[in-house]
């Protein structure tokens, strides 16, 4: 039953996006910038995000942003998802709300939320919320994996691209731990404190 909702997300996701070509004139990579929408460039980072009314889960809000237009992205977490907020707010270079726009979903729990819509062009700021049952600074702490898609016309027929995975990194605003400096794409050996041994006289 799990495989076949996978597959049924994984086949709205694309009609969603396919919809969003019609309806939007998605324009070819040479036109809406020079880079390779298989090798985007994205940063970005998560921390504490805002309360939601009627809910008592903590919080955790994304923000990223990529070198170049996107039609969709992925959120791969390595703990549980309880909760999912839809949509997310993208702005400009100027931190302006534009019309570019995002859904999103997933399986909840789960460990991944995915987003269709558009964002016309790069440098643009998505930034979003979702919602884990444990606390933000509670190891293990939270450290999300991005992904990107970008869907446009190519001699009459539709071409995807992908980018990433790009690691979001740990929450920023915790107190530094042994795991302090660690990420799920470049892992580091723990950092452990050597107890002070008194020497007996």
């Amino acid at each position: 039953m799990s495989h076949l909702r996978t597959l049924a997300s994984r086949t709205a996701a694309l009609a969603a996006t396919a919809g969003a070509l019609a309806l939007v004139a998605a324009p070819t990579p040479a036109q809406a910038d020079e880079s390779n929408p298989n090798n985007y460039e994205c940063l970005g980072h998560i921390g504490r995000g805002q309360p939601e009314p009627g809910s008592e889960e903590q919080q955790v809000q994304y923000t990223f942003y990529c070198d170049g237009p996107i039609t969709g992205y992925q959120l791969q977490t390595q703990i549980p998802l309880t909760g999912i907020q839809s949509p997310p707010l993208v702005t400009n270079k100027e931190g302006k709300p534009t019309t570019d726009s995002f859904s999103c979903s997933g399986e909840i729990p789960g460990y991944a939320l995915n987003c269709v819509g558009v964002g016309k062009s790069g440098y643009e700021t998505i930034t979003g919320q979702f919602a884990i049952a444990s606390k933000l600074c509670v190891e293990p702490r939270v450290d999300p994996l991005l992904t990107i898609t970008y869907a446009y016309l190519e001699k009459g027929a539709i071409t995807q691209a992908i980018s990433g995975p790009f690691d979001l990194g740990r929450p920023s605003g915790c107190r530094p731990d042994a795991y302090s400096g660690s990420t799920r794409l470049n892992p580091k050996p723990l950092h452990k404190k050597h107890k002070k041994h008194k020497k007996k006289h």
